[in-house]
């Protein structure tokens, strides 16, 4: 009875306005903008979604895109990867020297012109247009050989191809194509031009404008833009700006943000002196400004007004090498680490033999072993044409980008004084990792776009079920199958899915604490619609446990398809995969009920309060509050 009365309740005002699609953050906009509205106006129920971490927030299991582990090369494709990883080797080994670039803050004419004669800056680019037509997972592959030897080299192979020309690979006309990526192959440079002094995370505030001319023939471009990776070096460039549209319906004119090709060639573009940064200091990062551009009405990508979803494909798209690449910046630090604790000698021991020792070892494997695993999964899904894979995206950035600091700071420890010097190589390696953060969508936004594009799919199914109550004659079927998941689990019956039977018998166990946990997430994400409604865009202490908890169940699941795949294979590591497997999910399930609890418990949510107002006397008197214990 109780159950059915709650089940009631949805018909309450709280459902009424559960997601307000008019949010102003980057995590809404992405979450609700670029679905929510497009809907609306076609009166379109929301598509079901093939993405796991999509449907864990209904508390329902989708696994057709984490099992079985993909394997989706083809024998020519390895052959392919194998023959271009030597001598991508043989470049990093005997060419490139990553502490000159470091020192220099640029990489030199000869090692850039090795690297356009390997033909790594086309990587993706169909060999139709002159590149070498990869795909996302040995795009993989070469990235992360590439996060293992020098990441700032990475970021301006990725800042050209994972960003900088993306939008024509993806959105391009076939004019465009044909115009452009054979010259991106070919020794012109590209970058990827959005972030602005006023519009960091809050990608839809850009101020830099582009009108279209009296006779229609080119937009006259006007503005400015920041930190752009390759700004300095870049002849081609992906920019947005807004551009005032009128709407035919209603003759009102608004800006919409919209997306260009634009060539430095154009006239008009300059760029600002090398950024001096913390770290991945070889790559050119500058400013770049556009006064009178004359930019081609061919020119624009997709189609006016249609910048928001170019850019958020864009990044969403290039995410996932990211965290192959710093997966490879983790193999680096771990062997380092490893050599250091076999070989260093204290109080009659070789400092591997220690406890301590051996936790950090232990856990900075499980951190890379996760890293890996999500990059495979992911780029392996968007190999099957899967579309629906930009919440796994945005959890591999965070994840990795967190994994990586955590795992170079432990392999500095391990090292002790020696890891602090210079030469020991782990200093660079930590100031190149504190961008990945920041960058390309920061981690703290991501967290909660995660979250709030989740909650948005649950809130939706909530709404249908609403509807379904003004016409109960017409929908019993739907109320009858949810009022009984209801009922069975108020009686103490279990609908938890199960998915024992895709898991290698030593891990059944693990997937059956996976199901449970994504059972309890779904009935934590109801619960806190029904209590917050549309004020849970607000609620960011909970929504970022909500995203930790997400982490958690993802990565689980993803390291026991990894496992089984390897055990059922039988290669030589499967009982260390499986040992770190049945670790990591131990230690996963125990932090999934610690944030699934805190986002209710009143004891936690007073937590969060006192947290609100020590942050707000903070900015109150502009710094730290109590005055020096000696009172001056």
């Amino acid at each position: 009875m109780l159950r059915i009365t709650s089940y009631v309740g949805l018909r309450s005002k709280n459902f009424t306005k559960i997601i307000d699609p008019n949010i102003r953050c980057l995590a809404t906009q992405a979450a609700v903008k670029n679905a929510t509205e497009e809907k609306a106006k076609k009166n379109v129920a929301p598509k079901e979604s093939q993405s796991f971490v999509m449907n864990i927030f209904r508390g329902e299991l989708q696994t057709s895109q984490v099992f079985p582990f993909p394997e989706v090369l083809a024998d020519d494709e390895i052959d392919t990867l194998k023959l271009l990883i030597d001598p991508i080797e043989k470049f990093f080994e005997e060419v490139n020297d990553p502490m000159k670039n470091d020192d220099n803050a640029s990489i030199d004419e000869k090692t850039m012109q090795a690297m356009w004669d390997l033909g790594i800056f086309g990587l993706q680019v169909p060999q139709q247009y002159g590149g070498l037509g990869l795909t996302n997972t040995q795009y993989s592959r070469i990235v992360e050989i590439c996060g293992y030897h020098d990441l700032g080299i990475g970021i301006t192979l990725g800042s050209h191809q994972s960003i900088g020309f993306k939008g024509i690979l993806l959105f391009g006309t076939p004019e465009q194509k044909q115009k452009y990526l054979p010259r991106v192959c070919n020794g012109e440079y590209a970058a990827f031009c959005l972030t602005e002094p006023s519009s960091g995370s809050d990608a839809g505030s850009i101020r830099s404008r582009a009108v279209k001319s009296a006779d229609g023939s080119h937009y006259v471009l006007n503005g400015s833009k920041i930190w752009i990776s390759n700004g300095g070096l870049a002849d081609i460039m992906t920019v947005f700006a807004q551009v005032p549209i009128k709407d035919p319906e209603t003759g009102e004119t608004k800006d919409k943000v919209t997306g260009f090709i634009v060539e430095r060639s154009f006239g008009g573009v300059t760029s600002g002196p090398p950024e001096q940064k913390m770290g991945i200091k070889c790559s050119n990062t500058a400013e770049i400004y556009f006064e009178d551009v004359k930019v081609p009405v061919e020119n624009v990508i997709n189609e006016e007004g249609q910048g928001f979803k170019v850019a958020m494909n864009i990044l969403n798209n290039g995410r996932f090498g990211m965290a192959a690449a710093l997966s490879g910046t983790m193999r680096y630090c771990i062997k380092k680490a490893v050599d250091h604790a076999t070989q260093r000698v204290q109080f009659g021991h070789t400092i591997d033999q220690y406890g301590t020792i051996q936790e950090k070892l232990a856990r900075m494997a499980m951190l890379h072993y996760v890293t890996e695993s999500i990059a495979y999964t992911i780029s392996g899904n968007m190999d099957n044409r899967s579309q629906d894979y930009h919440l796994e995206a945005a959890i591999s950035k965070c994840f990795a980008s967190e994994a990586a600091w955590w795992v170079c700071d432990e392999a500095i420890q391990v090292l002790g004084g020696m890891g602090y010097m210079k030469h020991a190589g782990l200093e660079r390696v930590m100031r190149d990792l504190r961008v990945f953060r920041i960058f390309e969508g920061a981690n703290d936004i991501l967290r909660l776009f995660i979250a709030l594009t989740g909650i948005q799919y649950a809130g939706s199914h909530l709404k249908e079920l609403q509807k379904a109550f003004k016409n109960p004659t017409a929908n019993l079927g739907l109320i009858f199958e949810e009022a009984t998941k209801r009922a069975t689990r108020a009686i103490g019956l279990t609908l938890t899915p199960n998915f024992t039977h895709l898991v290698h018998p030593t891990l059944q166990e693990h997937a059956v604490s996976c199901a449970k946990n994504i059972e309890a997430f779904g009935q934590c994400i109801e619960s806190a619609l029904v209590k917050y409604g549309k004020n849970i865009v607000e609620k960011q202490f909970i929504l970022n446990r909500i995203a930790q908890a997400t982490f958690d169940i993802y990565t689980m699941a993803a390291v026991l398809s990894r496992a089984s795949a390897s055990a059922n294979k039988k290669v030589p590591s499967m009982e260390h995969e499986l040992l770190m497997a049945e670790t990591w999910c131990s230690e996963a399930t125990r932090r999934i009920n610690s944030n699934l609890k805190s986002v209710s418990s009143e004891e936690q949510l007073n937590v969060f309060s006192n947290l609100s107002k020590i942050s707000k006397n903070m900015c109150d008197v502009g710094g730290c509050v109590q005055l020096n214990p000696l009172g001056f």
